[in-house]
C-alpha cells in the first residue's frame, strides 16, 4: 500500500506561485509513474500534470502547459507541481495520485491505483 500526503497549497494572488508536494509513504514510489489531478467546486475532476517513474516523460493539458511543472526527488519518495502565474480558475483541490508500478505516464484519473486527500489552493483576483 502507497499513502500519498499533498502538501503546500494556500491562498495566492493571481500571477503569484505556489509549490505543492506530495509525499509518499509504506513503500517506494520509484517505479510508479504519479499525477496531479484538480477539482474545483461543481466540477469534475481534471488532470494536471503526469511524470514518469525516472521524470524522462512528462504530460500536461493546455490550460497549463507552460504555467506548471512536476518534477520528482526519488530518493526523497516525493513529487512536485511548481505552479506558476496562476489564475482564478486554477482554484480546485489539488490531489496526487500513483499509478501501478512499471506502468507508464497516463491523463486518465481511472488508471491510478492510489491518490492523497488533496490540498486547497485558493487564487484571488
Amino acid at each position: 500500500q502507497v499513502q500519498l500526503v499533498e502538501s503546500g497549497g494556500g491562498l495566492v494572488q493571481a500571477g503569484g506561485s505556489l509549490r505543492l508536494s506530495c509525499s509518499a509513504s509504506g513503500r517506494t514510489i520509484s517505479t510508479n509513474a504519479m499525477g496531479w489531478f484538480r477539482q474545483a467546486p461543481g466540477k469534475e475532476r481534471e488532470f494536471v500534470a503526469t511524470i514518469s517513474w525516472n521524470g524522462g516523460s512528462k504530460q500536461y493539458p493546455d490550460s497549463v502547459r507552460g504555467r506548471f511543472a512536476i518534477s520528482r526527488d526519488n530518493p526523497k519518495n516525493t513529487v512536485y507541481l511548481q505552479m506558476n502565474s496562476l489564475k482564478p480558475e486554477d482554484t480546485a483541490v489539488y490531489y496526487c495520485a500513483a499509478r501501478p508500478p512499471y506502468s507508464g505516464t497516463s491523463p486518465y484519473e481511472y488508471e491510478y491505483d492510489y491518490w492523497g486527500r488533496g490540498t486547497q489552493v485558493t487564487v484571488s483576483s
